[in-house]
């Protein structure tokens, strides 16, 4: 069996055909002083050739996906046209007395190698985005034929290295089960397309290339990470049931999109979704969230060279607010640091990052950062409900200096007579076993909790979910954690607030009816599980969920909580 990286859900199965790109050879012959204007003609006859294919791609993947998307290749066109990079490669043909090809080839090469070398995994999925322009202009230029995926016209699973945005853009989805590569994150442009389609596809295996053969039959299970090369006959009847289960019980969740989640004994639940850009607000709505729990921010800060303005953040959020009709949106201020860095900021390194300067931290370091997102936020709060959540929060010091800053922010605001919503709540992440702790005393300072189960698990448990060797020790099911959680949504009760939830564990079935019981008010997820999640709200009764939570917070071992809850749902 074979994992990678979940990049987006589903349950696929069919023949192999494997992606087999072949390696352009360049040669490192020189030319003669005679050739350079030829060389340069070449250069630009093969750039003008993909601009023009970029444009058909970029019209016809319109017609498909959103315009994010689409406006993808976009800013492939502009790297293209970027005068800078076509100077180098002229400088080494002129220069150098290199060919067109060589000189296209190592400018390229040099800035995806420079990309490579930022630790951050958002960057780093945009190499693949330069290199598949790099090969676009060679292949053009050495009169390559280009692969076409829109010519696969049999059922398959498409088995690749790595597939880039263009190759991606032209697939027959008529045809194209699922795909699976040996590179690729969560983020790459790829994997937000096949989301985008609700194609069934796991990236970053590593080596599935290696393991499969054309025509080999595949099970594609992107919703537990599992690939199946060759299984048996059994496996796979086993597996044709289980997806048609899968679809059958998709169908029938179609109806609880529309449904307010309501427990038989009338106690109404939050359900929301977790965002990153304007293509997921849609989703949430396509889904039935009644609000957004989670925007996060940084990803407006990501994939550029400099920091986002004042105007341009007022704008994505503005948008954002309008979207939902006066239905609470939580903006979360930018969280970056961990495994998301950012070129422009100069991130030092650190022996573990995660531990280190990140989240709130770095916003109260950069209060001119800080300063201007959150005038960008209040401004946009004249447009909708917006509420601002800081992530990483662990003292009441921080949060009195983050009022502050907010103070501040509505002066500035107010002296300019920009409107704003005067009262906007305010809410912290809790996130570490030190928040959760002084649950008590921090719900004093804010108007809600978000709890980030992924966080506080990892930071409580002290383990590194991404760490195979200790990954089975990373559950949120531990009495430790469920704790934890029950101590702060009573903690905000107490204090006549609410507790909602935007980590993974809000939106897993098995852990629903037990959330439930212990007071949790919103439940915040990806937007494809709040149908399901509605489902079983609607099933139970408050009561009932408030009888299996008592019994569970007795427990002192995973397993006997993980059979109370079994024992429940059946």
């Amino acid at each position: 069996m074979i994992s990678g990286i979940l990049a987006s859900p589903g349950l696929a199965f069919g023949r192999a055909l494997l992606l087999q790109t072949e390696t352009i050879l360049i040669k490192k012959k020189k030319i003669t002083p005679i050739n350079i204007e030829c060389e340069i003609e070449k250069l630009s006859q093969a750039k003008i050739k993909s601009i023009q294919q970029l444009k058909n791609i970029q019209k016809q993947s319109k017609k498909i996906f959103s315009k994010k998307e689409s406006d993808i290749f976009e800013g492939h066109i502009m790297i293209l046209e970027d005068i800078e990079l076509e100077k180098e490669i002229i400088t080494l043909i002129k220069k150098k007395y290199r060919t067109a090809e060589f000189a296209i080839e190592y400018s390229i090469s040099k800035q995806v190698e420079k990309i490579k070398k930022i630790k951050n995994i958002y960057m780093q999925n945009r190499a693949i985005d330069v290199r598949d322009i790099g090969n676009r202009w060679l292949r053009n230029l050495l009169n390559l034929k280009t692969i076409n995926l829109k010519n696969i016209t049999e059922q398959v699973i498409l088995i690749a290295h790595d597939l880039t945005p263009s190759q991606t853009a032209q697939m027959n989805f008529k045809y194209i089960q699922g795909f699976i590569t040996n590179l690729g994150g969560e983020t790459a442009h790829t994997s937000i397309m096949a989301r985008s389609l609700e194609i069934p596809a796991i990236v970053g295996t590593g080596n599935i290339t290696e393991k499969v053969i054309n025509g080999d039959f595949i099970i594609l299970d992107s919703i537990n990470n599992k690939i199946l090369i060759n299984p048996d006959k059994k496996t796979i009847n086993s597996f044709k049931i289980q997806k048609q289960k899968y679809l059958n019980k998709k169908k029938k969740l179609k109806k609880f999109i529309s449904l307010p989640a309501i427990t038989i004994d009338k106690r109404k639940i939050e359900i929301s979704a977790n965002v990153s850009n304007m293509q997921d607000i849609l989703n949430a709505k396509k889904y039935g969230a009644e609000s957004i729990g989670l925007y996060r921010t940084e990803f407006l800060f990501m994939e550029r060279t400099e920091l986002p303005s004042e105007k341009e953040q007022f704008h994505e959020y503005k948008k954002a607010a309008v979207m939902m009709k006066n239905r609470p949106v939580i903006i979360r201020t930018m969280d970056i640091g961990g495994d998301k860095e950012i070129p422009y900021m100069n991130f030092q390194k650190e022996e573990n990052p995660f531990l280190g300067w990140r989240a709130i931290r770095v916003s109260l370091d950069r209060k001119d950062i800080l300063g201007t997102q959150l005038r960008a936020i209040l401004q946009a709060s004249h447009f909708g409900k917006l509420r601002i959540l800081f992530p990483m929060v662990i003292s009441i010091e921080e949060i009195q200096e983050l009022k502050e800053e907010i103070s501040q922010a509505k002066y500035i605001l107010n002296k300019k007579k920009i409107p704003f919503d005067q009262n906007i709540k305010i809410g912290i992440m809790i996130e570490t076993p030190a928040s959760a702790i002084i649950a008590n005393h921090l719900i004093q300072e804010v108007d809600f909790f978000s709890i980030g189960t992924n966080d506080l698990t990892q930071y409580t448990l002290a383990v590194d979910r991404r760490n195979d060797l200790i990954s089975h020790l990373y559950n949120p099911m531990s009495p430790s954690i469920l704790k934890l959680i029950y101590k702060v949504i009573n903690a905000s009760h107490q204090a006549g607030k609410w507790t909602g939830m935007c980590g993974e564990f809000a939106g897993n079935e098995k852990a629903t009816i037990l959330l439930l019981g212990m007071g949790l008010n919103e439940f915040s997820m990806n937007a494809s599980f709040i149908p399901k999640i509605k489902k079983i709200i609607r099933k139970t009764t408050f009561k009932k969920a408030q009888e299996l939570s008592n019994m569970v917070l007795k427990q002192t071992t995973t397993k006997n909580i993980m059979t109370l809850i079994s024992n429940f749902i059946l």
